[in-house]
């Protein structure tokens, strides 16, 4: 049987949009983009809020083989983002070989036919010889679990989903969280608000941002200037290298493994003018036990009159504001939930429903099993089944380079499967569970297992106590996607 495409890639964001180009690039043009939203880009689509940025710097979060020079900042805004997306995908011809407003909702593997069913939400299918799972992990908004959230008569808003409708002005708002969103929105609303209350949970590890407006001649300087954006690019690739993945893989390898917590403390002391809620701001676990964040305006918000933080925890939310455990009742007009995102979960890892060999559930092996994935990218069990942000497949680094590397690895099967005639494609047992206890094997160097990320509440760890992260140098993945060995696969085809 001839699927309706060779390659079905599930998800419009930069990781479905980088496939795409590469695998067009390699020589595989049939395929379909299935995106769930009206337009492409992803979290640069969904994630409008007031002061959505990068938080790595733009040189870095652009493809190696689509840098561009009109950056308005180092670390660009939200959205020109979504601008750069829909300029890749018009220059690479991407627009067309993508179906808008299909979320997928199950993918039944054919064990008999080799491809693989599609079925989404609308009612439509399709099938596909190959699948890329290309969804993200930073997607579905995650809504707090506290009571009385349902009964609240102000305005409710996620972070992923601001609603530019509302007005703030004057407001009483109140802002749950203090993760990697709330580090950019808090500070832009504040003027705005007439009060604002920042409810903290656990207080993040906030860097000096390297930060600055790319004013007309730098610009001209690197779209002119030979070599300007490579040598602005391999710069921002050592920042980004040194700040997480050697930092958070070889924590216990490192002579400078303070020296970050120094910098961001020092940051804290020159930033909060009150001491009281200077040592609210301080956090009690190593930097690296999860996500940090980097700006010049986040600390110096909380110096604000208007601004309160609230390190008591909330009890329930009532109809007219949020009640603490200690029995005070904050009035709020507008609630801003900055909760983040559904990561490793369930009805996030996979996204959809995924059925594979003999009806095996995706979900349950992982469930019974533990997150892994061969170098991120494959589970066996599951053929011709290829995901870009699978468990261990992310070291840290940009996104971008794990968008290029694990597109390779899978050009790589691709090709050989075309080259050998096979129409199934699936990792050995075996291949799995050598590169999962490798993995496993280097947690003891990672700062994820030092005895203070207990008090993080980092959604970096799974259920079973886990962080799925590739503890690996960038190096190493871009190597090891290109020439691991073929025989971890079994090729096969369908007579």
């Amino acid at each position: 049987m001839t699927p309706d495409h060779e390659i079905a890639i599930i998800g419009g964001g930069f990781s479905g949009i980088g496939a795409a180009i590469l695998l067009d690039k390699a020589g595989f043009g049939d395929f379909l983009v299935l995106e769930e939203g009206d337009g492409v880009g992803g979290a640069w689509h969904w994630n409008t809020y007031p002061g959505v940025a990068v938080d790595i710097p733009s040189f870095s979060y652009q493809f190696s083989f689509e840098q561009i020079s009109g950056w308005s900042r180092v670390y660009a805004p939200g959205r020109e983002l979504k601008a750069y997306a829909d300029y890749c995908v018009d220059k690479y011809d991407i627009r067309r070989r993508t179906r808008l407003g299909s979320k997928v909702v199950s993918a039944t593997f054919d064990d008999e036919k080799h491809l693989w069913r599609l079925e989404t939400a609308d009612g439509w299918s399709m099938t596909a010889r190959f699948v890329v799972g290309a969804t993200g992990v930073l997607t579905q908004p995650k809504p707090p679990d506290i009571d009385g959230l349902d009964g609240f008569r102000g305005t409710v808003m996620h972070t992923a989903r601001w609603d530019h409708g509302v007005d703030l002005g004057g407001k009483r708002v109140a802002v749950v969280g203090t993760g990697a969103s709330a580090v950019q929105v808090i500070p832009s609303i504040a003027p705005e608000a007439g009060h604002l209350t920042v409810f903290q949970r656990t207080p993040i590890w906030c860097l000096p941002k390297p930060d600055a407006a790319l004013p007309r001649p730098a610009r001209l300087a690197l779209r002119r200037l030979p070599g300007a954006k490579l040598v602005s690019r391999l710069a921002s690739q050592a920042l980004v290298e040194l700040t997480f993945p050697l930092a958070a893989h070889f924590h216990n390898l490192l002579p400078t493994a303070g020296a970050g917590e120094r910098i961001g403390l020092a940051h804290l002391r020159r930033a909060v003018k009150d001491p009281e809620t200077r040592e609210k701001l301080t956090p009690r676990y190593a930097l690296g036990c999860k996500r940090p964040s980097f700006s010049n305006e986040y600390l110096q918000t909380f110096n604000r009159e208007n601004v309160t933080l609230e390190t008591t925890g909330i009890d329930t939310i009532t109809e007219s504001g949020v009640r603490t455990a200690d029995g005070v009742e904050h009035p709020v007009d507008v609630l801003v939930l900055a909760t983040g995102f559904k990561v490793f979960e369930k009805g996030n890892m996979p996204a959809f429903t995924v059925r594979g060999t003999d009806g095996a559930d995706l979900e349950k092996f992982w469930e019974e099993n533990r997150f892994q994935a061969y170098q991120g990218v494959s589970v066996p069990g599951f053929p011709n089944l290829f995901t870009i942000l699978g468990p261990y497949g992310y070291n840290g680094s940009s996104y971008f380079n794990l968008i290029e590397t694990q597109t390779a690895h899978i050009v790589r099967c691709l090709r050989n499967a075309r080259k050998t005639g096979a129409t199934r494609v699936e990792v050995t047992s075996e291949a799995n569970d050598r590169y999962f206890r490798s993995m496993l094997d280097r947690r003891k160097h990672q700062v994820f297992f030092q005895d203070s990320c207990s008090l993080a509440n980092s959604y970096y760890f799974d259920v079973n106590g886990d962080v799925p992260f590739r503890a690996s140098p960038t190096l190493e993945t871009m190597v090891t996607s290109r020439f691991f060995d073929l025989d971890d696969y079994a090729f096969a085809d369908a007579r």
